[in-house]
């Protein structure tokens, strides 16, 4: 192994040195699998989608057999429940002709609707003891109720805190030849909302929309338990009895045909609805009425027609949209009743989400131009050791967060919107990308300044062995090669030294062979990790997946998001803060990227956190302006730790003083001869050149060095400055002129600056720096 050429010996280097791609080549594919694996999730949804052909079948023969007067049927339609009407009477639903020459009704009323509701317990014991002038309806309503079955109905969701509800509707126009050019079919969510502990239950309908008066009717299921649209008739007044009939065949139609288009293309969804179901089982009825605006018949259906189809044309101003209604469940005694909610029509919703987009896109192209400059100019080692890693890593992981919010509603939104928002979701992704990649530059970089330096261990002295030299004449360095020999013996351990000795084997038989132990290979769990620890960028792709997997879950809930956004937000500056108090210098990070992020990502945050109408209805919060003042004063104390107040100009004198490293302490000259022609402290570890003393600064002789003696003995109070003076070396000026590092290398000032601006280690130990 000695006598291996040096060629075989750094090929074999260099061969090890190649990076092997098959981790990562594992890694990709370990991330694919657990991304595309859904343990047989597809297959069952295969069957689900079979099964609902099936019953999807079934329910048209019935309701075709019911229409057409087949007597072999067994299914049949209620008539509607005669206690409904006075209800909805008196609380003002159920519509109404208009005069179309002043007011009219919205004819599409696609779009978002939000307010507060009201709930009233209708059950029976609770209706004995109220006073409402309504008591007698509900009681009539409520007559058959059996109590037993609605407390196994109504579960263990919260009824009464529920104080506020939002509506997503979507109105699907009727394209049937049979049905009436004034009514569409309508269907989408509800949820209704405990304000105190930020919770909500989704509910699904599908009903019908009576242009003409602008009632609305819909049945309403938990997750979990689809709607019968075949019973929509049985909840509409008898005028409109046959009206609904008429639509709801050739709808239940058109849902097995596609149903049937989607299991043959191998297009399978998979339903999450039903995680809620255990919450309740009651079904509702819901019954509401859009309030009429002051705008004539004519006139709105040219806006809806611009609306739908900009032309360009004027047209009046939008009035707000607005419902009243009332949600009600006999299985469970409960009444909700919402009036005047404000809503946002769905072309207008996406008007604005577009808008939203676009400005979005902006503000994070300005942050990924912002980021560049910066990277650029803070790319040496001088300017890295001044940052903080936390405060990238935190923005990264507000970033990533953004990436996922932004992909998931462009899902959701599905349409041209979705477009829009593929734009600020790739910056988010871009900067976020960039942005993790500068924090493990960063943490790579300083992370020898913190680790501890374990104690050089102290061999034992080992005594040398006594030769005798056989050739007196000879030099004493030369060594012959037996005594060599015996000083690597004796400079082994002491186990190995004295081995113990071997056991005699028995029967004079020769002692067993010593067999080789088989090279055991790693486990594919040990070769994984041990590439995670040993490659910073598998560290960064898995860091990346986690993150990703972490915050997509965390943006399903509106509370986790908001809280960790806030909390983001309020270490964005501080990390670098500290950082700079702690080294005694400045952040390093120009005033332009400071001011520029600043404002970008809170005009995101504020939009949402304090925007009454923003695109996720989310309500204000008054504490965005603490948040908001707390980062602009974080942002200006990071700038004013860059100018002339230094980095602790915040903290009181005690706590003010940093302990930095003194390049320049008093030296003795090395030639102490007052008449040497050159006075210098010694060669400089960079340039190889001497360190001479200032002209100005060097010893006199005679009269001159008389007088600095006798001014010497009268400012030997003062510290012995003048004693420094005679050494050449003890005035400021001269100070400046040499730098001591902490390895106790000795170089010129102008060679460390410059060097510094390259690598923060002594380019003769290797050790680091502090910073200069």
């Amino acid at each position: 192994m000695d006598n291996q050429p040096r060629d075989e010996v750094d090929a074999e280097a260099t061969v090890q040195r190649v990076r092997n791609p098959i981790p990562h080549f594992l890694f990709i594919s370990f991330m694919l699998f657990l991304l595309t694996n859904h343990n047989g999730d597809e297959f069952l949804a295969r069957h689900k989608y079979q099964d609902a052909l099936q019953t999807l079948t079934y329910q048209l023969s019935n309701f075709t057999a019911w229409m057409n007067g087949t007597i072999e049927t067994n299914f049949t339609v209620p008539v509607q429940d005669a206690t409904v009407p006075p209800l909805l009477q008196h609380f003002n639903i159920g519509g109404g002709l208009l005069d179309t020459t002043s007011s009219s009704y919205y004819s599409n009323t696609s779009g978002n609707f939000h307010g507060d509701a009201k709930f009233y317990n209708v059950t029976p014991p609770f209706l004995n003891g109220s006073s409402y002038e309504w008591t007698p309806l509900a009681e009539k309503y409520m007559v058959d109720a059996n109590m037993s079955l609605i407390l196994h109905h109504t579960g263990a969701w919260n009824w009464s805190a529920s104080d506020k509800f939002v509506i997503s509707l979507i109105e699907k126009q009727t394209q049937f030849a049979n049905a009436s050019e004034k009514v569409s079919l309508i269907h989408g969510k509800l949820d209704l909302i405990d304000a105190y502990t930020a919770e909500n239950i989704r509910l699904e309908f599908e009903g019908i929309h009576f242009v003409a008066n602008g009632s609305m009717y819909a049945l309403v299921e938990p997750p979990g338990q689809h709607v019968d649209l075949r019973f929509l008739p049985s909840i509409v007044p008898e005028a409109f009895r046959n009206e609904t009939a008429r639509i709801v065949e050739p709808e239940l139609g058109s849902r097995i045909e596609k149903l049937k288009s989607l299991i043959d293309a191998g297009v399978v969804e998979q339903d999450s609805s039903a995680d809620e179901a255990s919450k309740t089982s009651c079904s509702f009825s819901l019954y509401m009425a859009l309030d009429p605006v002051q705008v004539p018949d004519r006139l709105l259906a040219e806006l809806e027609e611009e609306i739908q189809r900009p032309a360009g044309i004027w047209t009046v101003s939008a009035a707000p949209m607005s419902i009243s209604g009332l949600l009600t469940s006999k299985d469970c005694g409960i009444l909700y009743e919402f009036h005047n909610t404000e809503g946002l029509g769905l072309t207008s919703l996406f008007r604005k989400l577009t808008t939203y987009a676009g400005s979005a896109a902006v503000a994070y192209l300005i942050m990924v131009i912002l980021l560049s400059r910066q990277i650029q100019c803070s790319r040496t080692p001088s300017g890295i050791s001044r940052l903080s890693f936390w405060t990238f890593l935190v923005q990264s992981i507000v970033d990533s967060l953004s990436f996922a919010g932004h992909t998931v509603f462009a899902l959701i939104a599905d349409g041209k919107p979705s477009l829009s928002l593929v734009a600020p979701a790739f910056l988010a992704c871009v900067l976020f990308a960039n942005e993790a990649q500068f924090a493990m530059l960063i943490h790579q970089f300083q992370a020898p300044e913190d680790a501890p330096r374990a104690p050089t261990p102290v061999p034992a002295p080992t005594p040398a062995p006594e030769t005798t030299n056989p050739n007196p004449d000879h030099d004493d360095g030369a060594v012959s090669a037996d005594a060599r020999e015996g000083a690597d013996a004796s400079a082994a351990p002491a186990a190995t030294a004295n081995p113990p000795p071997l056991a005699e084997p028995a029967d004079g038989l020769p002692p067993p062979a010593v067999q080789a132990t088989p090279l055991q290979h790693p486990s594919f769990l040990a070769y994984f990790i041990q590439n995670i620890r040993s490659d910073p960028q598998m560290r960064l792709w898995l860091l990346l997946f986690v993150f990703l997997t972490i915050i997509v879950h965390t943006i399903l809930s509106a509370t986790l998001s908001i809280i960790f956004v806030a909390i983001a937000y309020s270490f964005f500056w501080l990390p670098q803060i500290v950082r700079s108090v702690r080294r005694g210098r400045g952040s390093g990070l120009t005033t332009e990227y400071l001011v520029g992020t600043t404002i970008c990502r809170l005009y995101v945050a504020l939009y949402f956190l304090l925007c009454p109408k923003n695109v996720l209805d989310i309500e204000p919060r008054t504490w965005s302006w603490y948040l908001a003042a707390f980062v602009y004063l974080q942002m200006v104390v990071v700038i004013l730790q860059d100018t002339r107040l230094g980095p602790t100009f915040f903290l009181p004198r005690r706590y003010a003083a940093v302990k930095v490293y003194d390049y320049h302490p008093v030296m003795s000259l090395l030639d102490d001869d007052p008449e040497s022609p050159v006075q210098s402290l010694g060669d400089c570890s960079i340039c190889m050149d001497a360190i001479y003393v200032d002209p100005s600064l060097r010893r006199r002789t005679s009269l001159d060095d008389k007088t600095a003696q006798k001014w010497t003995s009268k400012r030997k109070t003062r510290g012995g400055i003048l004693n420094a003076v005679q050494l050449g070396v003890g005035n400021a000026t001269g100070r400046k002129n040499y730098s001591l590092a902490p390895c106790h290398h000795l170089f010129h000032t102008d060679c460390l600056e410059k060097w510094l601006v390259i690598k923060t280690i002594c380019p003769q130990c290797r050790r680091p720096l502090p910073p200069f």
